[in-house]
């Protein structure tokens, strides 16, 4: 977990971010960066998994002073990205099935181990689909061999390059191409899914966190964490996706950051399957006042509305609130119009 850092109006055009200290500025801020995934991809305007990608990519490439070999599973990140003969990646980069990046990963360690070049690092990548739902069984088998992988999962809760299909982390009640707004319980189910970060920790693999694209520092001191350790290690990122949530190009931020401070994502660190670090919501926001910005969740607001659905998932919120001890004594309450 990254230390906060307290930027303020300075009356110009003056960035904070590079008003503080060498040490801790971002690498994003840095001139001299990777640029993993440059310019030129194909991505929709205000893309999440874009943003989380390149930050997550860049600061990997700092802590390991360029040794990276990517493993990228099917879905959007890869068909953005790489529109054959073209590439926008910057570093050794494959592109594996949907559901096997893990498992492809896990064969570049091992080669890469045959060859004697244990300083060159493996990072495996997909979203939530190939990740939750068809690459679940590789996956827990890289975690079981504690295969020295880490895997991030950019997680924009649906099946977004194939038509926003529901996953197996599309939140309750949300409308997707596969769980529509109709009937007595509209959008995705109350019992069905999978809190993938919960499973990595049961699997007591080195290191697990969840982060958002929302906190770059927070998201860059967890890789560069995650490098430190040897073995397998999993990194959650919530990448809000405009298209499939039916939001604003410019909300992408400000919704991962509503996420968090609402408690319906909890950002944590977790090593040897024990929660060692929480992140504190520092301005509890309402459930409804994340949810309402979102198309998927339209369903739940106006005459025909449902409250009680809003009211079961605020109780998720605070049940996530209690069990990670998500507030303190710091925690302001923010009324949103």
């Amino acid at each position: 977990m990254s230390t906060p850092l307290k930027f303020y109006q300075v009356g110009s055009f003056a960035v904070g971010n590079r008003l503080v200290d060498e040490e801790s500025l971002s690498e994003q801020s840095r001139p001299g960066r990777t640029n993993s995934l440059t310019s030129g991809h194909r991505a929709c305007q205000g893309c999440g998994e874009a943003l989380g990608a390149r930050y997550a990519l860049d600061a990997a490439m700092a802590a390991t002073d360029g040794k990276i070999v990517a493993v990228n599973a099917t879905g959007c990140l890869e068909v953005f990205s790489t529109p054959y003969p073209e590439t926008s990646w910057r570093l050794p980069w494959l592109h594996s099935l949907f559901g096997n990046a893990s498992a492809v990963a896990t064969g570049v360690a091992a080669a890469l181990r045959a060859q004697g070049k244990e300083d060159i690092r493996v990072i495996a990548q997909g979203g939530d689909g190939g990740t939750v739902d068809i690459g679940f069984g590789p996956l827990s088998g890289m975690f079981e061999r504690n295969d020295d992988v880490l895997y991030i999962c950019y997680d924009n809760e649906a099946y977004m390059n194939t038509g926003v299909q529901r996953s197996g982390a599309t939140p309750p009640a949300a409308r997707t191409n596969t769980t529509h707004a109709v009937g007595a319980n509209p959008g995705a189910s109350f019992t069905q899914g999978k809190n993938l970060p919960v499973i990595a920790m049961a699997h007591g693999i080195p290191y697990v966190a969840t982060a958002t694209v929302a906190d770059l520092h927070d998201l860059e001191a967890k890789v560069k964490k995650a490098m430190t350790f040897r073995g397998a290690r999993y990194l959650h990122i919530l990448v809000p996706c405009p298209l499939g949530w039916g939001s604003r190009s410019e909300e992408t931020i400000q919704l991962a950051r509503m996420a968090a401070e609402s408690g319906l994502f909890p950002v944590f660190e977790a090593e040897y399957g024990e929660v060692t670090v929480v992140k504190k919501i520092r301005r509890l926001v309402k459930v409804v006042d994340y949810l309402k910005p979102q198309k998927r969740f339209a369903h739940l607001f106006g005459a025909n509305g449902r409250p009680d659905l809003l009211e079961a998932i605020q109780g998720i919120a605070d049940r996530n609130i209690a069990k990670y001890q998500l507030t303190d004594e710091n925690t302001q309450e923010v009324a949103r119009g």
